[in-house]
């Protein structure tokens, strides 16, 4: 078990190659574990808390199953029934949350330019561990999760390997950048060469491209970035579509004063997202791909839309064994971060 102790994580950037490999290492324990029916209390009558600024379906149930089965117990938070919805501030949120339970967990990913910062200032408020679910630069527990599922699927050395991450169209809603960026900076530092793809107006913050390409150079790893799907998919081990809002747009968003703004510039992304509906992952894109790719998604991904039923339920999509490794990723990260004694094989 890696020696993260009271440790912050929200960003994959914030942890070095060697705890996330000692993250994995742990998850891939606690997976075989779970499997076998053996039980894991490393976190036994610890309590942490679920703060939710946006929806959840993966994240929230991996957190709340997970900290069940270490032993602990995950308070569910809604941030619109909470005082922060009054203007409680987020010092005063991490000191109360941190003086009564053992970590905090916090999703706050739809407006540009918050979540990371108001996690962070939880974090910098109390000594307990902050975890970030989601924010709008980084969604560091879902790529763990799609590390160990390549790692799975490939194995540990992944050098040479090539992971295409792609925009795709969605007619629902836009979708936040957290993904994208968080793919593109963690997989930049395992051997990947990684090739992001998006129509130009769905460009990604520019500290994530920074910081992916100065991982790719000093990992010895290629970084590079093309308007093209077709281009992307081109040969590719894994490839990863999915949607993400209009970047300016999204600022905008930020801006916005009121819901009838917010809804008028929401309007505005999915008519841009409209303009570029041939960015689908169907058979016909998968076939560009290596005959050994796979297909992962975060999920949820919008059927016929972002992807084809073919692919998202065919041989090559592993989005479900993707969806069970968010289980067992959560369960290391927050033994990792909270554990009050020390991990063996017969707790």
């Amino acid at each position: 078990m890696p020696s993260l102790k009271g440790r912050d994580y929200i960003e994959t950037q914030d942890l070095t190659t060697q705890e996330i490999s000692d993250l994995l290492d742990s998850a891939k324990e606690l997976k075989a574990k779970f499997h076998a029916g053996e039980p894991a209390l490393l976190l036994k009558n610890q309590t942490i808390y679920l703060l939710f600024f946006d929806k959840s379906t993966r994240t929230r149930n991996a957190f709340e199953t997970g900290a069940t089965q270490l032993g602990a117990h995950a308070v569910f938070l809604d941030s619109k029934v909470t005082q922060i919805s009054h203007g409680e501030t987020a010092r005063d949120t991490g000191i109360i949350l941190g003086a009564m339970g053992h970590g905090i967990a916090i999703r706050h990913d739809l407006v540009l330019d918050e979540g990371n910062r108001f996690i962070r200032e939880v974090a910098k408020a109390t000594d307990v561990p902050v975890i970030n679910m989601q924010c709008d630069v980084d969604h560091p527990t879902q790529t763990l999760a799609d590390l160990m599922t390549i790692r799975e699927v490939f194995g540990d050395d992944l050098r040479g390997r090539k992971l295409a991450v792609s925009w795709a169209y969605s007619p629902s809603y836009a979708k936040p950048l957290s993904v994208p960026q968080g793919l593109i900076t963690l997989m930049t530092r395992f051997g990947m060469d990684v090739t992001l793809a998006h129509p130009p107006e769905y460009h990604l913050m520019d500290r994530c491209m920074e910081a992916a390409q100065k991982n790719a150079e000093a990992s010895g790893t290629r970084f590079e970035t093309t308007d093209n799907m077709d281009a992307a998919f081109k040969d590719a081990d894994i490839v990863y579509p999915k949607s993400w809002g209009p970047y300016d747009l999204m600022l905008q968003r930020r801006d916005a004063t009121g819901d009838a703004e917010m809804h008028t510039i929401e309007e505005k992304c999915l008519a841009l997202n409209a303009r570029y509906k041939g960015w689908i992952c169907d058979s016909e894109k998968m076939a560009m791909a290596r005959h050994t790719a796979v297909y992962m998604h975060c999920l949820p991904a919008d059927r016929g839309a972002e992807v084809t039923d073919e692919v998202l339920d065919g041989p090559q999509s592993v989005v479900f064994q993707e969806a069970e490794n968010r289980l067992h990723t959560a369960k290391a990260i927050m033994a990792a971060t909270m554990r009050e004694r020390p991990f063996t094989s017969a707790s």
